[in-house]
């Protein structure tokens, strides 16, 4: 990934004990957790290539989406807090209450279909994947 074309976007989650990084370039979107985060919530960073992304729109309150999905495996602290996967495993969910969701679908070969994930940078965000 090109640093000249490469965003970074923090999101402090629940205790603001850690970030995560939201890494978008010409090539890929990147959700990045932290150690406890990978640990807690069952996962591991996320990596599409920009190819892979469609569906991008802003979910204004996205643990209300991640409550009503079937969620399987991960941290869940409901109406706080959730870093989980759905049951097929085809949805992610890192996300916090009152910070709005930055959500893409994703159109490849894996398991993961959607991603969605809690940044004050949402709207920039989705019109900068919006354009390519």
């Amino acid at each position: 990934m090109g640093a000249a074309a490469c965003h970074t976007v923090p999101l402090r989650c629940a205790a603001s004990l850690s970030v995560v990084r939201i890494n978008v370039s010409d090539e890929y979107v990147e959700v990045r957790l932290s150690l406890w985060q990978k640990l807690l919530g069952l996962m591991r960073n996320i990596c599409v290539a920009r190819a892979d992304v469609s569906d991008v729109h802003v979910v204004h309150d996205p643990v209300r989406e991640a409550m009503r999905s079937g969620i399987k495996v991960g941290l869940r602290m409901p109406w706080l807090c959730y870093i989980a996967r759905t049951i097929r495993l085809d949805e992610a969910f890192v996300v916090r209450r009152g910070v709005p969701g930055l959500s893409f679908a994703v159109d490849n070969e894996t398991a993961l279909h959607r991603v969605l994930v809690s940044t004050r940078h949402a709207d920039a965000l989705a019109r900068q994947l919006q354009r390519s």
